[in-house]
């Protein structure tokens, strides 16, 4: 409220000061004018009374001292009795003076400042006390050929009042004024109203306050700016609160997304950057701790930074075709890397960092396994090779032979029949596992299968299966890969325990979320060297034996895909005492 007073007041006392002046220089100047036109009033009867004296001396040719006593018979005819006529020659001599009967002896009255101003302009006045009388006069002089003939009246009280301005205008000019102050309050109430309102829209604005939207202004141009600036400040609130909604979404994206991000502006400081950009930049760096802040410190990244140091010399960036881009790949303590940076037309640029490790290892993988299965193929299909050309090669082959040739052959392209099929498999477990279809899998089920499947392998490896599954445990899942999972390691177990073996299947342990399986054996085991890698590809413990025994290599392979198909991890070890076990689970 003081604010809003004292800016009201403020505003008055411009305008009251302005009008002040004004009226003082209006009321001066028409008090002066009235002055000068009562003197000149008065003047113009001193004049009257300066011409007769004159007309008079000319008509009677009056040129000596002793003539000029004539001029008393003027005098007596005077209407004012305080009229003074008074006659001096160009040198400044009084000839004649009707206040004062011994005129010759008076002072030489060239210097009077009447007589001195008729000199030069004719005529002259002034109001002064007179050396000879004593008195106060008002003097009207003027020159007539080489005489001054000079008339004047006792400055007394009623030539005073004469004299003075009317005071009716200044009645008048006050009236204006107290009218005028009026109006200047009213519209300095207004004008401050309406700037007062904008004022505290201003602050409000600012402290990003609660804005009353029933703000009115007047009907006029302040009103109009007002409420034009109110709808700009609107639009810009709600497009700032838009941006500022779509900024949130952005860093949201950028934080969950894999990619490292980081835009840095045109002097190479950090405007935004993500957690992973920042957990790349350390990956890569030898620095440690080193933050987004110091991009182009890490020397590994000098070609980004000569990048952007050529294309921000550049005067402007044109976006004609496309922005300047650089890629980079980096290999760093085993790890891939992609980067990419790409320079705006400000001149800002933005650097991603893709962390492409597992792709560059599928990809080795992928080349690996490839070989591999080149390799597997070929013994296979080289061994039902030989048999065949034999066979067709020497037509005098025994029967038995034959016979034996043809069985080599037939378990060769079983094998090769196996390999093919297990190769099938797990590519469609790695990249089509979405054609898999889900149910409701009862695992003690399946557990049965498996068996009667292998009971003739089990009858012949003399081995014995025992298993504690619950009737009723179920999961979600794929039954043909559940399936896979027990056929792969009771056939693993019957191969490579050795006689006699005991295989034991054991559900555990049951959670909120997860199944636990135990599928061991009391065979040899797994030696530790080779417990991490016995779920890789063709990966052999002993490198003759599976072959030997049929083996297609990728069997683990499969059971690992098909469990962490099912949201569970599998682990391998051997037992106390002796013996190889799988830890599994199954997601519920």
């Amino acid at each position: 409220m003081i604010g809003k007073t004292t800016y009201r007041r403020k505003l008055f006392i411009y305008f009251f000061v302005v009008f002040i002046v004004f009226t003082a220089a209006i009321a001066a100047f028409q008090y002066n004018r009235e002055k000068q036109y009562k003197a000149q009033e008065l003047e113009s009867i001193l004049n009257s009374y300066t011409d007769i004296v004159y007309s008079f001396i000319m008509h009677h040719n009056i040129y000596n001292d002793t003539q000029f006593s004539k001029l008393d018979s003027i005098v007596k005819i005077l209407p004012r009795s305080d009229i003074r006529l008074t006659v001096i020659d160009y040198n400044g001599e009084v000839l004649y003076d009707s206040f004062y009967q011994n005129y010759w002896e008076m002072d030489n009255h060239q210097c009077r400042p009447e007589v001195q101003e008729a000199l030069f302009q004719e005529k002259g006045a002034n109001i002064r006390l007179s050396e000879s009388t004593n008195q106060d006069f008002y003097y009207y002089a003027k020159l007539y050929d080489k005489i001054f003939v000079r008339a004047a009246v006792v400055y007394s009280i009623s030539v005073r009042e004469f004299l003075q301005a009317e005071i009716v205008f200044i009645y008048f000019i006050v009236f204006v004024f107290l009218i005028t102050t009026g109006v200047l309050l009213y519209v300095s109430d207004k004008v401050g109203k309406s700037i007062l309102k904008l004022k505290d829209f201003a602050v409000k604005a600012g402290r990003n306050e609660m804005i009353d939207k029933q703000v009115k202004f007047p009907e006029n141009e302040l009103g109009t700016i007002g409420n034009q600036i109110i709808n700009i400040y609107n639009n810009l609130k709600r497009t700032n609160k838009e941006l500022s909604n779509e900024k949130e979404k952005l860093i949201h994206h950028l934080q969950m997304v894999q990619e490292g991000i980081a835009i840095f502006s045109k002097n190479d400081e950090k405007i935004l950057a993500n957690n992973h950009f920042i957990q790349y930049l350390n990956l890569i760096s030898d620095i440690p701790a080193i933050n987004a802040d110091h991009f182009l410190a890490v020397k590994e990244f000098k070609p980004i930074k000569d990048f952007i140091k050529t294309h921000t010399k550049e005067t402007e960036i044109s976006y004609a075709k496309t922005p300047p881009a650089k890629k980079l790949s980096l290999e760093k303590n085993k790890r891939y890397f992609e980067i990419q940076c790409i320079i705006f037309q400000d001149k800002s640029y933005e650097v991603s960092i893709n962390d492409v490790t597992r792709a560059e290892k599928r990809k080795i993988l992928k080349q690996q396994m490839t070989s591999n299965i080149a390799h597997e193929l070929r013994t296979p299909v080289s061994s039902i090779k030989g048999y065949l050309e034999t066979l067709l090669g020497n037509q005098e082959v025994a029967p038995e032979k034959q016979k034996y040739f043809i069985e080599k052959a037939a378990i060769q392209t079983e094998r090769l029949s196996e390999l093919i099929h297990d190769i099938s498999m797990l590519t469609k477990i790695e990249e089509s596992a979405d054609l898999f279809e889900i149910e409701k899998v009862n695992i003690h089920s399946v557990i049965n299968d498996v068996i009667e499947n292998l009971q003739s392998s089990i009858e012949t490896a003399n081995a014995t299966v025992e298993f504690n599954v619950k009737k009723e445990t179920k999961v979600n899942g794929n039954k043909a890969l559940i399936y896979s999972i027990f056929q792969n390691l009771m056939e693993n177990s019957l191969k490579y325990a050795g006689e006699k073996p005991t295989i034991s299947i054991d559900e555990y342990l049951v959670d909120d979320n997860y199944v636990y399986f135990s599928f061991s054996d009391n065979g040899v085991g797994i030696a530790e060297e080779h417990q991490s890698r016995v779920f890789e590809r063709f990966y052999r413990v002993d490198k003759g034996r599976a072959r030997t025994n049929g083996g297609t290599g990728l069997g683990l392979a499969i059971v690992k895909n098909a469990v962490q198909f099912h949201k569970g991890n599998i682990s391998a070890k051997t037992r106390k005492g002796g013996g190889a076990e799988f830890l599994f689970s199954f997601k519920r």
